[in-house]
């Protein structure tokens, strides 16, 4: 059996993990191109045991990158989030971890040149249409991925990759709360639903039954909760417009509880069939502004900040995260102008990833 080798590198971003592509070097035609990265990973089995998945949903995910068309952007980060054990492949949705990961591998790709001790890389998520400026160290004329930031849910220190993020309102709904309400009841339970860098259904850990402090085993173990969860995520995508989101990663799920370790706020993050074991950088910010938002499911369970910026600290499964908010409060809730997060990213491997000709050849 021939096959088709298409170049990558391997790379940590945030708390994820995957292969970052050329968007030159797949097919451009979204069934072709879907059926190209189910056999990179090998989803469809519960090891990825035929491709270079990592057998979770935060080790199934491919960045694809192009010189942007944009007048604003240097670089279109084209996201995709392969299943691990259905052979499916969700393109709607974007993801901010692996995000941190887009400037240094832009960089390494020859997609943009260097600009100095730091290069500051202008970044448009194509899947929502997000503006995200990347500061990357580049301080002997290459990336470095060495220093001294630490992300919780990542072993170790690393260079810091510092994120603005702009435009993130609506970017799926059009609108900051796609259903008009800060609540809605489905099945019994309160939610929050917002449209902020990801649209999410955000919900009381105790509306369940939870403390909002289980660890993420404890929580996937929990079928009975999954369930109800999803059923409420499913009535939800339909009132934010979404349709049937039975097959879709969007939205996603959170809960909140009161912080105990020092944070604002306590939360759970779901992808949303598993539990994130850490946090997403696109659901953080979503998170934050629910908080910072009055009269959300949020409103009694934390210290609601009047600075301007608000850094807003979420405990999560593995640790904490920061998200430093700039924004004015508006009638409707909030004016986001941007958010800011520091992750680390890391240049694992570079080399070929195999594809069978007869699924797809590049000839």
């Amino acid at each position: 059996m021939t096959q088709t080798a298409i170049p990558f590198l391997f790379m940590r971003g945030g708390t994820s993990r995957g292969p970052y592509l050329n968007r030159a070097d797949v097919p451009e035609d979204r069934e072709a191109l879907a059926r190209v990265l189910i056999a990179l990973v090998g989803a469809g089995h519960p090891l990825n045991i035929d491709g270079i998945g990592g057998g979770n949903a935060v080790t199934t995910k491919v960045a694809m990158l192009s010189r942007s068309e944009d007048a604003w952007a240097d670089i279109d980060y084209f996201f995709a989030q392969v299943s691990v054990e259905d052979r499916a492949v969700d393109f709607k949705p974007t993801c901010g971890n692996i995000l941190s990961g887009v400037g240094p591998a832009a960089i390494e790709m020859g997609l943009i040149a260097l600009g100095g001790r730091e290069t500051k890389v202008k970044i448009r998520a194509v899947n929502t249409g997000a503006r995200v400026v990347a500061t990357v160290q580049t301080p002997a004329g290459a990336v470095s991925y060495a220093g001294d930031a630490a992300i919780d849910g990542v072993p170790g220190t690393a260079a810091p990759v510092a994120l603005q993020f702009m435009d993130t309102i609506g970017g799926t709904t059009g609108a900051f709360l796609p259903t008009g309400h800060l609540i809605d009841t489905f099945n019994g339970v309160d939610v929050t639903c917002m449209d902020v860098a990801m649209p999410m259904v955000i919900a009381k850990a105790s509306a369940f039954g939870l403390t909002g402090y289980e660890s993420a085993g404890a929580l996937d173990e929990n079928t009975e909760f999954f369930g109800r969860m999803e059923a409420v995520r499913l009535l939800a995508g339909k009132a934010m417009g979404m349709g049937d989101v039975a097959s879709s990663v969007t939205p996603k799920f959170g809960l909140l509880a009161p912080a105990r370790d020092g944070g604002t706020i306590a939360t759970r993050y779901f992808m949303p069939w598993k539990t994130h074991p850490a946090m997403a950088v696109t659901g953080a910010q979503c998170l934050a502004s629910c908080v910072l938002t009055p009269g959300t499911v949020a409103d009694g369970m934390a210290r609601r900040s009047t600075a301007r910026p608000a850094t807003v600290t979420l405990e999560h499964a593995s640790g904490r995260i920061d998200v430093l908010v700039e924004y004015d409060l508006t009638a409707d809730g909030i004016d986001l102008r941007s958010a800011g997060l520091v992750r680390t990213a890391r240049l694992l491997a570079r080399g070929e990833v195999m594809i069978p000709d007869h699924i797809w050849s590049a000839a």
